[in-house]
């Protein structure tokens, strides 16, 4: 890695491999399904094996898109062109088969979408200049739409008013942001540093505690601006990994994926919490004897997360720049620069503790907004009813907490809305609250010391569980190997 690492800020060798989730068996079932309907339907010759060439592919040509969506048609390899990828976005299914490997995100999104409707995955996380670039991609094969149709859920009445609702939301300027709020956010964390600083000699205790508090709070600022898709969240985007050590490449992939399949048991990476931590019973071969006493060992445990965070955002960020991805650079020299101010200006014992305090913290926030309702064991085609059913508010008590929650206790407005500036939940709740009574929906929320003792309790049942033979477990990343939708 320390070899990598100087061959990349010396402009020296590149080197392939790049980390991507793995593709989910359900979407390889989806791909392989997709290509046996084709052959049914006469689209693509019989004899084809695990991938089938789409109509085009008949034709000698294939559809090949840059980064702007701009696609052409070239001739196809020697191998034979790639069966077409359809997803349906808005009632309109696309082929992007050609787009997925321009996909800034990664083609693993595109890919496990191939079949499936990804409108309000594809409206959460993209920009208006995105949103009308897709509208240029190559539409499906009329044959395949036909089929697909008859193969995908329709959209259901929740789907349709909640679309309704973000094109209202979005018309009165919801996710236009408060720069005065966010000031006032980042001048109370800049005070926290300065005041960890400057009394990290004279007050170890004291300067623990404020960079704990400082630590929390860049992570909330940064997600906000990572989440962002406004050209002041863009600019803003090195924030996290400068203030908080918290690296956007590693983050935004897997805190995405929860977004887009949040409790769903095999996928969501947030319940891929073993060996010191399981959310459900494990397979056997996945089982750990510290999980008989993971309710004890509860904060021990929640304090690592920040150090697990900081490893996993190291580990990501050479084989990122490897890969040429968009300000991987970047990130890197900001990652450096924090870990020369903190080592340059905050003594060991102080920053040593701050990071497990911190993490802690952390962990009490964000894990039981979710872990104490519905896990899924498949995929959920309609997002929007899936978000209120595994998303639970928390209610707090005093300015203290609203402060140290940064947004959190509004979990399912953020669930369902991550790119609106964390300041304009509070009078969305209302919103929200009344959008859930118009569809037959159950809006969730607890008390912030109830929610925190129902999810020790859950803790407490799955160690007393016997394990699970066959229990799905959700792969963090594999760092050597890219997976496509065809791998068995």
């Amino acid at each position: 890695m320390l070899i990598r690492l100087i061959c990349i800020l010396t402009g020296g060798i590149q080197v392939s491999g790049f980390l991507i989730p793995v593709v989910p068996s359900s979407s390889r079932h989806v791909f392989t399904k997709i290509a046996s309907a084709s052959v049914q339907y006469g689209i693509v010759p019989s004899s084809t094996e695990d991938t089938a060439a789409p109509q085009l592919a008949k034709e000698g040509l294939q559809y090949e898109c840059d980064d702007n969506a701009d696609c052409t048609l070239t001739p196809c390899p020697d191998e034979g062109c790639r069966t077409s990828l359809d997803v349906r976005i808005h009632s309109t299914w696309y082929n992007l088969s050609g787009w997925r490997k321009a996909h800034p995100a990664g083609s693993h999104w595109i890919d496990m979408y191939d079949g499936r409707d990804a409108t309000d995955i594809m409206d959460a996380f993209h920009s208006e200049k995105a949103k009308e670039m897709y509208k240029r991609l190559p539409k499906s094969d009329e044959k395949i739409v036909n089929m697909l149709e008859n193969s995908t859920p329709c959209d259901t009445s929740v789907q349709k008013n909640f679309r309704k609702l973000r094109t209202e939301l979005e018309g009165e300027g919801w996710f236009d942001r408060d720069y005065f709020h966010g000031g006032k956010l980042l001048g109370i964390v800049f005070s926290l540093f300065i005041g960890a600083a400057a009394t990290a000699h004279s007050v170890p205790v004291v300067s623990t505690m404020l960079l704990s508090l400082a630590f929390t709070n860049s992570g909330w600022i940064g997600h906000d601006y990572i989440h962002g898709v406004d050209k002041f969240s863009d600019k803003m985007r090195m924030f996290s990994p400068l203030f908080g050590g918290l690296g956007c490449q590693w983050w935004s992939n897997k805190h995405n994926n929860h977004h887009a399949h949040t409790n769903e048991m095999g996928v969501d990476a947030d319940m891929a919490e073993g060996p010191l931590l399981y959310s459900y019973a494990p397979d056997p071969a996945k089982d750990s004897p510290a999980r008989k006493i993971q309710h004890i060992l509860m904060p021990v445990t929640f304090s690592l997360l920040f150090w697990l965070w900081r490893i996993r955002s190291l580990q990501i960020i050479v084989p990122a720049i490897e890969d040429k991805l968009p300000r991987a650079k970047e990130e890197l020299y900001a990652l450096m620069g924090h870990y020369f101010m903190l080592l340059t200006f905050i003594p060991y014992n102080v920053w040593l503790p701050a990071f497990f305090i911190s993490g802690m913290m952390t962990a009490f926030i964000v894990t039981p907004t979710h872990q104490n309702d519905v896990f899924f064991t498949g995929d959920q085609e309609d997002w929007v009813t899936a978000q209120f059913r595994t998303t639970r508010n928390a209610v707090l008590t005093n300015p203290f907490s609203t402060w140290l929650w940064g947004g959190m206790q509004y979990q399912l407005e953020h669930h369902l809305f991550p790119a609106m500036p964390r300041s304009k939940y509070p009078k969305l709740k209302p919103i929200i609250e009344k959008f859930a009574a118009d569809n037959g929906l159950e809006y969730l929320e607890s008390g912030e010391i109830d929610i925190l003792v129902t999810n020790w309790k859950l803790y407490r049942e799955v160690a007393k569980a016997d394990p699970v033979p066959g229990a799905p477990s959700a792969a963090y990343f594999n760092l050597d190997e890219k997976i496509s939708p065809a791998s068995s």
